[in-house]
């Protein structure tokens, strides 16, 4: 069970993007794409089968898992993930800090 998944909203808390929110648009491993965060310009040829216009394209390049945290909307800040196991034996993520439930 990962701590961040994608559709969560992240802050990135290191790096170049510090302070910068956004949804997580996938996770690969140990690097995650979030939306409008680390955006890039990548020039590509055109690929006519795919109906894709050659350019320059802007798009997210992926942060590294450590270096973001789950956005807490009732602190308005980052906070640590952890883990718990509710009375009905479902394992739920929940904040550290405070230690309310993510989502269920």
């Amino acid at each position: 069970m990962n701590r961040i998944r994608k559709g969560d909203q992240v802050i990135v808390i290191t790096g170049k993007n510090k302070g910068q929110r956004g949804e997580v648009l996938r996770v690969a491993g140990d690097r995650v794409f979030v939306q409008n965060v680390n955006l890039v310009k990548r020039h590509t040829k055109p690929n006519p089968q795919a109906n894709q216009p050659g350019g320059i394209i802007e798009r997210e390049a992926s942060v590294d898992i450590s270096n973001v945290q789950l956005f807490n909307p009732a602190t308005g800040k980052g906070a640590r993930v952890g883990f718990k196991s509710l009375e009905d034996g479902r394992k739920v993520r929940v904040f550290r800090p405070s230690g309310e439930v993510v989502d269920i």
